[in-house]
């Protein structure tokens, strides 16, 4: 798992180099976008890109991805993910990806950024895209590229992403500044949420979030905190879901859920499933969210354990 941004421009130049090779006059005039898009259409074909909930396991990888997602009682299903294999057209290499999507055109806002976040983090077009609504609308995302191991170090479990919630104080700062307000209804109090300085709306509950336009000029930003871990042999798979999951399972209850299941392959559906009946449990009265996971295996013959990356993601 390494730097998202620059990792992904190199991969557009090795793809251009590496194909420019084999086809000099296809690829010779293409910048970094025709390549990964050619990347991309090449990796349709193979079947090795995923999204739609089922497995990606090619041939000669230690990468196993279980992807699962159960529709809410709010409407269309706002959550979306992308598994692709073989990223960079390297070997065991691999993207990560799932969005959860909000206000009325969230789900074509998630889609949308799920497209265009493997080509480049730095190039958006939500704004300036016809067809979507992105004003009052957005989509949050997690992503990860799980890269073959250049060294062995030993790690802890660890959780290696935090919620960006409206209240928390550098995220409230930043808001503040902006003239943007964070506050809590009175009926639902620990909820804060971010409005406009003269408005009752959006009452976004989280600071960071792709599209939302309505908001970017008081303190909304789409910042991704990137952070980089070596996988080593005790480290046996990485859990990637929306709030749908996080809001009712623990971090050691996914560890738990995950382990036990003896299908691999079954356990991103027994994750979500699991959430499923904790929210009818958890959280009776409240409509169900959509909930989506992606569980990434490290390792192909290792048998599991309870060490693991957990990564919520942000609501």
């Amino acid at each position: 798992m390494g730097h998202l941004s620059s990792t992904l421009n190199g991969l557009a130049s090795s793809f251009s180099i590496k194909r420019t090779k084999k086809s000099k006059n296809k690829f010779e005039n293409s910048d970094g976008r025709e390549a990964v898009e050619a990347m991309a259409k090449n990796a349709k074909k193979n079947d090795m890109i995923l999204r739609t909930s089922g497995i990606v396991n090619v041939d000669r990888s230690n990468n196993l991805a279980s992807v699962f997602s159960k529709r809410g009682q709010k409407g269309v299903n706002q959550d979306c993910f992308i598994v692709w294999e073989e990223f960079g057209c390297q070997e065991d290499m691999m993207f990560c990806g799932i969005f959860d999507g909000h206000g009325p055109w969230g789900h074509f806002v998630a889609k949308r950024v799920r497209e265009s976040m493997p080509s480049s983090l730095l190039y958006q077009e939500l704004e300036q895209h016809r067809g979507i609504e992105a004003f009052h609308s957005g989509t949050t995302a997690l992503t990860i590229v799980r890269q073959p191991p250049l060294r062995q170090r030993q790690l802890d479990a660890v959780q290696l992403t935090v919620d960006f919630k409206p209240n928390l104080p550098q995220e409230a700062e930043r808001i503040i500044q902006c003239n943007g307000r964070v506050y809590c209804l009175h009926d639902e109090p620990g909820i804060h949420r971010v409005w406009l300085p003269n408005e009752e709306s959006p009452g976004l509950a989280m600071s960071r979030a792709f599209g939302d336009y309505c908001v970017k000029d008081f303190g909304l930003i789409s910042v991704p905190e990137v952070t980089q871990s070596y996988i080593t042999s005790q480290d046996q798979f990485v859990v990637l879901a929306t709030d749908g999951v996080w809001d009712v399972i623990s971090n050691q209850e996914a560890v738990r859920i995950v382990s036990s299941t003896p299908d691999r392959a079954k356990s991103a559906k027994r994750l979500v499933e699991c959430a499923a009946r904790a929210w009818k449990r958890k959280r009776k009265g409240i409509a169900m969210d959509d909930i989506s996971a992606i569980v990434l295996f490290l390792h192909s013959t290792d048998p599991l354990c309870e060490q693991a990356h957990l990564l919520p993601t942000p609501d």
